[in-house]
């Protein structure tokens, strides 16, 4: 694959060695030296671009994330947030399609391994943050890790039924349409209760900044220790 200066991108060849690897065998099964070979690289280069096949699972990532990024959808500007974050959903598996076989089997195999899994959602919330900001939905402030997150569930329970839905996708996008309606009823909830508890939040800072208050005079008094008042007692 060769970049828009018509070099080849060797980052892009050892991702796509690897899904075609994952295509033919397990994903657990599938070696350093195998994933080098078929890229054509050495596996002190492979060592450069990737430290792990988990590295190499955040580089698709960040491939589709760039493929769902260059295009505008400013046709769906218009529309409300629930169709913009669908749309961009769909755009998001139409990018991941040529990969399809590939990540059934790395599906089967982050459901063995949690510490990859969690590895790997970590990279997805980071791609979702980008893609929610797409759809227009604001993932700034303290919703918006709950947002991201959210995203990340939606799209990972409508991906099983892409990796064996039929060609026009409709199974995905009513699964996809189905779990966005919950996820929006469970964050309108949150969202309420984020505001109920605003005057707790401001009480709470108040009560900080008064504390470090008093902290920072009792430090200015003459002869006063440079530990704490607590610390002071503590030792004595």
């Amino acid at each position: 694959m060769a970049s828009k200066s018509g070099t080849v991108d060797p980052r892009r060849t050892v991702v796509e060695a690897l899904m075609a690897l994952a295509a033919e065998k397990p994903f657990a099964d599938i070696t350093l030296s195998e994933i080098a070979a078929r890229a054509g690289v050495t596996l002190a280069d492979l060592r450069d671009l990737f430290p792990s096949k988990a590295a190499m699972l955040g580089g698709l990532l960040r491939m589709v994330d760039h493929a769902v990024l260059s295009q505008s959808g400013a046709d769906m500007a218009g529309e409300i947030a629930h169709d913009r974050v669908l749309d961009v959903m769909m755009r998001r598996f139409d990018a991941l399609a040529p990969y399809r076989e590939g990540l059934r089997s790395v599906r089967d195999a982050l459901r063995r391994d949690p510490a990859t899994a969690f590895a790997f959602n970590q990279a997805a919330v980071n791609s979702w943050r980008y893609m929610l900001e797409a759809a227009g939905i604001d993932t700034n402030g303290s919703l918006g890790l709950l947002k991201t997150q959210g995203a990340v569930m939606v799209f990972a329970r409508a991906f099983d039924t892409w990796l064996s839905d039929e060609p026009d996708l409709s199974r995905t996008m009513a699964t996809l349409d189905r779990e966005l309606k919950r996820g929006e009823g469970l964050l309108g909830q949150a969202e309420a209760l984020h505001r109920l508890a605003a005057p707790f939040r401001g009480f709470a800072r108040v009560l900080c900044q008064r504390s470090r208050e008093r902290r920072d005079d009792w430090r200015r008094r003459p002869g006063a220790s440079t530990q704490p008042a607590d610390a002071a007692e503590s030792t004595s």
